[in-house]
Formats: structure tokens, C-alpha cells, sequence
């Protein structure tokens, strides 16, 4: 714990804010008010359980850590290495402000998604909380993070708009059969042109069947499903052979079939 008072706290936390993600800094709740009450401890709460309790040899990776709530959960955890990554200066700023209070040995770099692969390692646990709705090319980075980071568990959590169904959906249907598309539960990843809850960088809103749908095309299978936008997963093998490469499917001679 750092030697400030809790007054100096709260002014340099006033000084860093505004927060996403209020933290207990010694008695200093750092988002109050926020508009999702006591977030994001009120979802944490609801898949702790998920997550092993004791992480002592554990390395974790946590993408878009924003001011390093989960970071510090893992590292209370017990982990031996945490690494939390983001590409927004503030964030950052106050992620390693509230590790020095909390006391917290992690390690926080300015780094895209997109450039996880410049990391050169893998972790044992990835946490991808609250970011894929912010990407305009989101499956490139499920692909990236299983290619390059996951090397055993992945953490995922989105927005979810839609309906909560994961029913099955078969492996292929005819080119004349549409129905199923307006199937409530069928994947569906709605796109936002503008914004969405006066925020322009919520480009994607997915369905529960979407967001589990995607996580298994990157290669991730899916353990638990222990809250509404919470998956626990396990880095296997992707089922096709090609993943974040362009053309996305191999082309084949069957006219409007595989074209690049």
C-alpha cells in the first residue's frame, strides 16, 4: 500500500479521472456514480467463481485492462506475472496509479490488440473483458489472441444485445433457406454506424449464439458460460486450418463459392 493519504488519493484520483471502473483505493471509490452502480465488481461477482481461486506459477494477460480492475484481481490471486495492456494514455495513467495503492506488483504497456503477437509469449489466462464491441474488426483480434497469446485459458466478456439463446444451428443450409436468419438465437452481430450510448467507439453489439459462435471459429473452446456475457475458454485447435489470413476462405472452382 502507498504511503499517501486518503485525501492525497482522492485529489490525484479526481486528477485522473473521469473512471470506467471503480476501485476501492483505501476507503477512495474511484466511479462512484457510476451508471452501472459498482462496476465492474457487481459483474465480477457473478463469475469469480469461474476462475481458479489460487494462481500462484500463473502468468496472465489482460487486453484492454483500462484501469486494471481485473489486473489486480488476478495479481490478489496470486499470479506470479500480470501483464495489462491497453492503447488509451488514461487509462493507463490511472491502472498504475491504483496498482501502487493497492500495492499490486503489475506491469501496464501502451499496446493494441492487434499488436499482441509483438509481445513473443504466451500466458497462461487471457482476459479479453469488454473490448470486442470496441474493435472495428473484431474476429481478426479472437484470431490474433489465439494465434500469438492464449496459452490455455481465455476470459471473454461483451456487451450482448439480442437474444440470450444458443441453440444449435446447423453446418451449412441451402442457398434458397433464409429463415433461420431471423431466428432469434441464430448469431447475429449487429453493427453500430454511429454511436451507441453516446459512446462512437461501441461498433458491435452480439448475441449470446454470436459471441459464442466466434469464439469457437477462433479456436476456443467453450468450458463455461457462468454469466450472460461471461465465456471461460480453452485455447484448441481452430476448426478450419485458415484464421487471420486474407483471402478468409480458400477459393474453390464452384461458381460464387469461396471467392476472394
Amino acid at each position: 500500500m502507498t504511503g499517501l493519504s486518503q485525501a492525497e488519493i482522492r485529489d490525484r484520483a479526481a486528477e485522473l479521472g473521469p473512471w470506467f471502473h471503480n476501485i476501492d483505493l483505501g476507503g477512495v471509490p474511484t466511479a462512484p456514480d457510476h451508471f452501472l452502480n459498482d462496476y465492474p465488481n457487481v459483474k465480477w461477482r457473478r463469475f469469480q467463481h469461474a476462475i481458479p481461486e489460487d494462481l500462484t506459477g500463473r502468468t496472465v494477460l489482460d487486453i484492454g485492462c483500462n484501469a486494471g480492475f481485473y489486473s489486480i484481481e488476478m495479481k490478489r490471486r496470486g499470479a506470479d506475472r500480470v501483464l495489462g495492456v491497453d492503447f488509451d494514455d488514461r487509462y493507463l495513467e490511472q491502472a498504475r496509479f491504483a496498482a501502487e495503492v493497492k500495492g499490486a506488483d503489475i506491469e501496464f504497456r501502451k499496446l493494441s490488440v492487434y499488436d499482441v503477437a509483438d509481445l513473443g509469449e504466451r500466458f497462461d489466462i487471457v482476459l479479453f473483458m469488454g473490448v470486442l464491441y470496441h474493435l472495428r474488426h473484431p474476429l481478426l483480434a479472437l484470431d490474433l489472441i489465439h494465434d500469438h497469446v492464449a496459452g490455455d485459458l481465455m476470459i471473454y466478456q461483451s456487451m450482448q444485445r439480442g437474444s440470450p439463446e444458443e441453440p444449435p444451428v446447423r453446418a451449412d443450409y441451402d442457398f434458397f433457406e433464409q429463415d433461420h436468419f431471423d431466428a432469434p438465437g441464430y448469431p447475429k452481430l449487429h453493427f453500430i454506424e454511429h454511436e451507441y450510448a453516446g459512446d462512437w467507439t461501441n461498433w458491435w453489439a452480439p448475441n449470446a449464439a454470436c459471441s459464442a459462435a466466434m469464439l469457437r471459429s477462433s479456436g476456443f473452446e467453450i468450458l463455461e458460460h457462468p454469466e450472460e456475457e461471461v465465456f471461460v475458454c480453452r485455447v484448441t485447435e481452430r476448426p478450419k486450418p485458415w484464421g487471420a489470413v486474407y483471402p478468409a476462405r480458400p477459393k474453390t472452382n464452384g461458381a460464387g463459392r469461396g471467392a476472394a
